[in-house]
Formats: C-alpha cells, structure tokens, sequence
C-alpha cells in the first residue's frame, strides 16, 4: 500500500510540473517563428517564408471565439496563427491558418476550432471547423463555383492543422498507429479536393535530441513529417510535405519570445521586424 502511494505521489509531482512548465512558458507571452519556406504549386518550387504565432487566451467553449467578458464557460487555449507567402510567377499568395487548443489536453483531447483563409489574384477562399459532440461541424466559401458555399458534417477525427499545437504542449499526446484524419486545408484547397476524413498512419521517432513526427496517408498521395525538439517547449525545427506534384519544405530561421506583438503597432516598430528576417514594407 505505502509502495503504491508514493507512486501516486510521484506521478501526481509530474503531471504538476509538466503544467506548471507549460504555464510559465505559454503564458509569458507570444511566441513568434519565422521559416524559410519551398513551396510547391503548379508542378514547381517557389520560395517564400512562413510565421508562426503561438499565444494563448482564454476561449469560450460554446460560443468558441476568444473570451473577451470574463463570461464562462471557458478555457486557456494555445492558439496558432500560421501565415503563408510566396509568388507563384507574376502572382501572390497569402494563406492563414488559426487554430484553438485548449491547454488542458486531458478534458479537450481536440481543437475546439481552426480557420483557414487563402487569397491570391484569381480570388479568395475561406474555410472553417468547430467541433461539435458528433464530431466536426464544417463550411467552406470559395471563387469556385465547384466548391463553393457548403455546409456540412464530418464524425469525430483528427484534425492535421491541430497536430503542431498538441506537439507544442505534449507531444506523447499525438495519435500513433491507424489514424482517421482530416488533412490540412491548405492540402485540399490546392489540389481542389474535397473535404474528408481519410485513412493514415502516424507515429513518433524519438532520436536523442531531435524527434520526428511523420503522417503517412493511405488514401491520398500525402506525408507530412515534423522534425522538433526532444525536450520542452519542443521547437518546431523544420517539417516536410510529400505530395504528387512535388515536397514542400520549411526551416526554421528566426525565433523570439515573450513578445507582445499586438501594442508594438506604431511606424517605429516596424525596425523590430528585422529581428524575424523580415523586412519592413518599403515606402
């Protein structure tokens, strides 16, 4: 009995410092990455730069938008904003995604959200998911006429864009084995797909101070490997996506903590970009 008690005791230190660590991080301020990125699109690489912003705040988890009122009920989330640029040839395009997952992965194993929205010259796309308690309530609008405006329902799955958040607050958290999951949404609007739970295999390759994260679709010409960080706050390093028309590929280049990115708005702050290798937008 007393054997048993001091490893309840033991275990219950643990979880208490893994959240304590998570708190003291996540909670000092935002965290912003900068990657170089090789984007593949129309059968070529094109080169660009990707950002992403990890901050939290508190959500509501009914309503699901950020909790502004001190209205309940409510969780701490981790939230991703991951922004995309680069030129296909004479053309741009900007992609955003921004994903909600609750800190506490016991009682919110899912994201509660995510939002992706694509804009180039040809038009603008938008598409979104909330989770609901069959699964995930979705919708999309598009320039295309064969995608555009749906409403619709998918069962309990996986989510790709909410795998780098998991990772980020626990990574012995992320599936392995046989998976059901919904590819990211930048997958399916560039290779005007539809919208699905497809079949994959996942697992976790721990090698000394760098660990490998890899998705392997079986029913879709997809691989998305993650390279990070053993130990906390597991970095993001760099990831790959495989695909038929080419690999996609991103490297970590810059990173800075504890900003306070949201009050650093006026013209002389714009020399603080430098600090992301990104450059000021030119007069």
């Amino acid at each position: 009995m007393r054997s048993l008690l001091c490893l309840y005791l033991v275990f219950t230190a643990t979880l208490n410092l893994a959240a304590n660590e998570i708190r003291d991080y996540w909670f000092s301020g935002a965290e912003i990455n900068r990657y170089e990125l090789t984007q593949t699109r129309y059968g070529a690489a094109h080169p660009g730069h990707v950002e992403f912003i990890f901050v939290t705040e508190p959500f509501l988890t009914e309503a699901q938008v950020k909790n502004e009122n001190g209205t309940s009920p409510s969780t701490d989330v981790l939230k991703l904003n991951a922004l995309r640029t680069f030129n296909t040839g004479i053309y741009s395009y900007r992609t955003m995604s921004s994903t909600f997952q609750p800190i506490d992965l016991k009682t919110f194993p899912h994201s509660l959200k995510t939002n992706t929205s694509v804009q180039d010259w040809c038009g603008q796309y938008f598409q979104q998911f909330n989770k609901t308690s069959k699964g995930w309530r979705g919708e999309i609008r598009s320039y295309f006429q064969s995608e555009a405006d749906q409403d619709f329902e998918l069962g309990n799955a996986w989510i790709e864009d909410a795998i780098w958040l998991k990772l980020r607050l626990n990574p012995n958290e992320l599936p392995t084995g046989p998976i059901q999951i919904i590819p990211s949404a930048l997958h399916t609007r560039f290779t005007h797909t539809p919208v699905r739970i497809e079949t994959a295999t996942a697992e976790r390759i721990i090698d000394g101070t760098q660990s490998h994260y890899l998705i392997h679709y079986q029913s879709i010409n997809r691989e998305l490997q993650i390279s990070y960080d053993s130990a906390f706050p597991h970095i993001i390093r760099s990831w790959k996506e495989r695909e038929a028309s080419g690999t996609t590929k991103a490297v970590l280049t810059h990173r800075i903590m504890n900003s306070e990115y949201w009050s650093e708005h006026s013209p002389q702050d714009a020399a603080k970009r430098k600090k992301l290798g990104l450059a000021p937008i030119p007069n």
